[in-house]
């Protein structure tokens, strides 16, 4: 190819990127504006949890604030729907799920790769604080109905393994979970009901260019976002909170980043990931994550909602169903306080011209005052405003039931009251449990996130850690456990996931104590085995005192750390072994799979032979000591 040949086609490609960056961000806006009526609603649910009462869109889509009638009315918000909010989170949070690899058979291989798997879970959990994303998600959800999770790998993460030829540092990378609003998620069609009916998703959110040049390459001129949907809801960095009425939100210097993700088709078999900035395509390529259940390439996405909605994509919250009650319930509380100042301040008649008409407005009748009229007018009176209706009451009583009904959540939750007047422990458990069964399609949605979070986690692990990682967890007891391992050692196809939700201490204690006076936890002699009274003393809380320790356990832990240590290089035994428990568990270990690995077998069976040297060299008393 020539050099005009080059230029050409240099040219052609130029005007390629700029029409597909077009062509993006046309698509990001017509969604944008297809959407815009539900985004109203998710700004009026803000504002009712916030406090914000009076508020409504205009016809051109703007949120403004209802003004008074008169000067004189009450405008006071009796804010029902923040408390109700918070005890379905409470509630929420301790339903929290975990996640548990069962193995797929009773093959030894696949009981040590569900073992790897829940450590690995349980490490980036701990690592990424997913109980505090899963908060955050909730949050959204509950609020808005609808919340994601976006599971990515991040290349910036995990130890460093070495440099580039520019010299910068190259790191291993690990995954990382990011909890999203719904306000940066557009999907290709409104009335998918799942993540699998969308073919594409638009995620879209206002950054500042020089984050945008640091992680692209590329500079970018930014502007002024004032778009509510966009901006950032975080304060950290000098950027405006997203505010409503007159006050718009804006992000100085930014830009808006549209990442548009497609799923694999005829023309696209890898999927399609496109980045647009501005009129400026910073990337294109295939997905990137296998991420599927059979390792195919998928949306990096997950969808929770708070309530689903049948042909819509967006969820709703039980904050849709409370604001008209809300409305109502403000509307009857101010209505009952302005008669009560009608009561309590009273309505003054009086003759025009009788008295200081100006004076009587600012002062009233206060106690005490001398009121000077004209003769023969009649004197200055309070009009008789009667009693307070006893409508009021009735109304009021009508809608707090009402919102009882509406949100689920019975004064037992909400108020800690017991309107019932039930006195047993077992009928207010049956009250709080009716309470957690209508709570069980958000809690549902909740599980199937995480769990499908899990399993992209452990996707991502698989295509990614293609070197040996070693991980390090906190057994039973507080012992350190290590594994190395990597993505060969995965397999993440043929795991089932169990969800559990996490106890707290006190409810581990309950329970132990139910199976103890069951006799459950008895063996054949009617007593307890040493690890069995290790495990009481660990849930128990008592697993760090050093005599609490049985000296096996020990033995067997540092049998599993020599496993580890084998894989990687030779060790010897060491004459305080108790060499029959750990001959016993490095013979496990050699037939758990390690016979498959021709080196890994040479180095178990040279330590069992250093235990068998040492045991006959051991003597006799000594011997006799260890087997009692």
């Amino acid at each position: 190819m020539n050099q005009k040949e080059r230029k050409l086609a240099e040219e052609s490609e130029a005007k390629r990127r700029i029409k597909l960056a077009e062509e993006v961000r046309k698509d990001f806006e017509s969604r944008k504006e297809a959407r815009r009526n539900i985004e109203q609603g998710w700004r009026i649910n803000m504002n009712f949890v916030s406090g914000n009462q009076y508020c409504f869109v205009t016809p051109a889509g703007d949120l403004e604030t209802e003004d008074a009638e008169f000067y004189w009315q009450s405008r006071r918000c009796f804010n029902h729907i923040a408390p109700t909010v918070e005890t379905r989170l409470a509630r929420l949070s301790k339903v929290r799920p975990t996640l548990n690899v069962r193995a797929f058979s009773d093959e030894e291989s696949d009981i040590n790769t569900a073992r790897l798997s829940s450590n690995i879970l349980r490490s980036v959990r701990n690592r990424i604080d997913l109980d505090a994303v899963v908060s955050r998600a909730t949050h959204w959800s509950e609020v808005l109905g609808t919340a994601f999770y976006k599971v990515v790998w991040n290349f910036d993460d995990g130890n460093v393994i070495g440099t580039n030829e520019r010299g910068h540092t190259v790191k291993e990378g690990d995954v990382n979970v990011v909890a999203l609003s719904p306000f940066e998620v557009y999907p290709d069609s409104l009335t998918a009901e799942d993540m699998s009916q969308v073919r594409s998703l638009i995620h879209a959110k206002a950054v500042p260019v020089s984050e945008i040049e640091e992680k692209f390459g590329v500079k970018i001129e930014g502007k002024k976002i004032e778009e509510f949907s966009l901006v950032p809801y975080s304060s950290a960095s000098g950027w405006k909170r997203p505010l409503d009425g007159d006050c718009r939100p804006y992000g100085e210097n930014m830009e808006i980043l549209i990442e548009r993700y497609t799923r694999p088709n005829g023309t696209y078999p890898e999927g399609r990931l496109e980045i647009v900035a501005g009129n400026t395509l910073l990337f294109e390529g295939d997905l990137p994550y296998k991420n599927g259940d059979r390792g195919e390439r998928i949306l990096p996405f997950i969808r929770q909602t708070s309530l689903s909605l049948a042909g819509s994509f967006y969820g709703t919250s039980v904050v849709d169903r409370m604001i008209p009650l809300q409305r109502a319930y403000n509307a009857v509380r101010n209505r009952k306080h302005e008669f009560l100042n009608r009561l309590t301040t009273g309505v003054i008649a009086a003759e025009d011209g009788s008295v200081d008409a100006e004076e009587l407005a600012e002062n009233g009748l206060y106690p005490g005052k001398v009121l000077v009229y004209r003769q023969g007018s009649p004197a200055p009176a309070f009009l008789d405003a009667g009693s307070i209706p006893s409508e009021f009451a009735q109304e009021e009583e009508r809608i707090a039931e009402e919102f009882i009904l509406v949100s689920g959540m019975s004064e037992v939750s909400r108020n800690s009251a017991n309107p019932t007047h039930v006195t047993s422990a077992v009928g207010l458990q049956l009250l709080i449990d009716q309470d957690t069964n209508r709570m069980h399609m958000s809690v549902e949605s909740v599980e199937r996130a995480v769990k499908e979070a899990g399993k992209q986690i452990l996707h991502l692990y698989k295509q990614f850690a293609a070197t040996k990682r070693l991980l390090r967890m906190t057994g039973t007891g507080g012992h350190a456990e290590l594994f190395y391992f990597d993505a060969s050692d995965i397999s993440a196809d043929d795991v089932e996931f169990e969800t559990g939700y996490e106890k707290s201490p006190e409810e581990i204690r309950e329970d132990i104590l139910e199976l103890f006076s069951l006799g459950l936890l008895k063996d054949e002699k009617e007593g307890f085995s040493d690890a069995m009274r290790n495990k009481l003393l660990d849930a128990l809380g008592y697993g760090s005192f050093e005599n609490a320790r049985d000296i096996s356990d020990l033995h067997l832990k540092k049998a599993e750390r020599e496993n580890i240590l084998l894989r990687e290089r030779g060790v010897d035994a060491d004459t305080y072994d108790d060499h029959g428990l750990h001959v016993a568990e490095h013979t496990r270990a050699l037939l758990s799979g390690g016979e498959e690995d021709g080196a890994y077998k040479d180095r178990i069976l040279a330590h069992l032979n250093s235990h068998r040297i040492l045991s006959e060299e051991m003597p006799a008393e000594n011997q006799k000591i260890q087997e009692e």
